[in-house]
């Protein structure tokens, strides 16, 4: 889980420059702030890598002034491509009796040490741009959806940002899951 100093380098550079170039996104945060907190967090430097190997786009997109942590987000136009064709949770997974997915969204957030966004924050994100117009990204369930075999995944047609239903079970080439880290 931890990054060589190359590798530590290499992402640093890579998440200043989308920092820089997307000052919309985090107006009045500064970066040297953000990377104070990054070098002072291994752990979390390890799963932005992770977010950003899996072609996720991480970028800063707010601060909790009541935790002093920054937001970071998948920012990619469109749902990351290496985390797609997943179903949503291990229940899921373990529920289908053939053609089962590689992973689960949930499983697979839980690797990187990252957690799906909420409707909320997904809606939050799509007011920064326009994400995901060919592609879905599964968003946190609400147990009550879940309990009853659903899950919910969230897209941009139309201009509109709609939240959808689906089995829990269900995975597509084009649906993936976007994570939220906080640093």
């Amino acid at each position: 889980m931890d990054l060589s100093k190359e590798q530590r380098v290499e992402l640093l550079s890579t998440l200043k420059t989308r920092f820089e170039k997307n000052m919309n996104r985090h107006q009045g945060i500064e970066w040297a702030k953000v990377l104070a907190r990054l070098e002072a967090n291994a752990k979390r430097l390890w799963s932005l890598s992770q977010m950003e190997a899996s072609g996720g786009e991480p970028d800063v997109v707010g601060y909790d002034t009541s935790t002093g942590e920054y937001l970071f987000y998948d920012c990619s136009p469109e749902s990351p491509k290496g985390r797609r064709s997943y179903c949503y949770d291990r229940a899921a997974l373990d529920a289908r009796k053939e053609f089962k997915p590689e992973n689960s969204a949930i499983d697979a957030a839980t690797a990187m040490g990252v957690e799906l966004l909420s409707e909320e924050q997904y809606r939050a994100l799509q007011e920064m741009g326009k994400f995901d117009t060919k592609s879905s990204s599964w968003v946190k369930t609400p147990d009550h959806i879940r309990k009853l075999g659903g899950a919910t995944f969230c897209d941009r047609r139309y201009d509109t940002v709609f939240f959808y239903h689906n089995g829990a079970d269900s995975y597509y080439a084009a649906r993936g899951f976007r994570a939220v880290l906080k640093v």
